[in-house]
C-alpha cells in the first residue's frame, strides 16, 4: 500500500490564548504536524493587540470581516475586508484590532508558524 498523499484535519488546534483572540490552525505544526506552512483562522476582539515581533518567516494576511491594523518597520498599514498583506520574514510588525469591531482573518505562513520563530518582544 502506498503512503497517503492527503492530511485530513477533521478539526483545528485551538491555540490556548490569554487576549480573548480565537486561533484555529487548521494545517501547521500543532495541527498537522507540517513544518512547510501553516493556516489559521483567527478572530482579534475589539481593542486587541500584540507586542512587537520579528517573525522568521512570510505571513500572509486576508481579513474576512472588520479591520486590522499593522504596524511594520515603523509604517502602518490598515487592511479592511476582501484585502490581504503578505509581511516577508525579518520585518518588525506588531498586529492589532484598534476598532470597536472584531476582526476576523485567515493567516498562512511559510514555513510553518512557530512559538520559536515569532520572536515576541516583550512588552
Amino acid at each position: 500500500m502506498s503512503e497517503k498523499r492527503y492530511v485530513l484535519n477533521p478539526s483545528p488546534f485551538i491555540v490556548p490564548t490569554t487576549d480573548g483572540k480565537l486561533i484555529e490552525e487548521h494545517v501547521g505544526g500543532a495541527s498537522t504536524g507540517t513544518s512547510a506552512y501553516s493556516l489559521a483562522h483567527m478572530v482579534a476582539p475589539p481593542h486587541w493587540s500584540e507586542p512587537h515581533q520579528t517573525p522568521s518567516f512570510d505571513e500572509f494576511t486576508i481579513v474576512v470581516r472588520g479591520r486590522k491594523r499593522f504596524e511594520i518597520d515603523g509604517e502602518v498599514v490598515e487592511l479592511q475586508a476582501g484585502q490581504a498583506l503578505l509581511i516577508k520574514a525579518g520585518a518588525r510588525v506588531r498586529y492589532s484590532n484598534p476598532f470597536d469591531e472584531e476582526c476576523e482573518y485567515w493567516s498562512i505562513c511559510v514555513p510553518a508558524f512557530s512559538p520559536d520563530t515569532v520572536n515576541r518582544e516583550a512588552e
